[in-house]
């Protein structure tokens, strides 16, 4: 996926964590975190560069991501952009 379409899914959680779509949640998540160490399951496990908490968890909810994993999410990305100073 273009780093286009991650801005725009991306634009699309901040403005509504309550509407985003599972399948796109992962598409994000893999374009920041990797590919997950777990997935199959309805959960899909991301390893974070940081100590402490390092990961990333999100689950599938009726194809739609739960919103205050995506909240979680946004706040990773944000802290993983401040790291890398981007």
């Amino acid at each position: 996926m273009s780093m286009g379409g991650i801005a725009r899914i991306f634009k699309e959680m901040k403005a509504n964590p309550k509407g985003v779509r599972f399948s796109e949640f992962q598409k994000v998540c893999e374009y920041y975190f990797g590919k997950p160490r777990q997935s199959g399951s309805s959960h899909c496990i991301y390893k974070t560069p940081w100590p402490g908490d390092p990961r990333v968890n999100i689950q599938n909810h009726k194809s739609k991501a739960k919103p205050y994993q995506v909240k979680q999410v946004l706040l990773a990305i944000e802290k993983l952009e401040v790291r890398h100073g981007s």
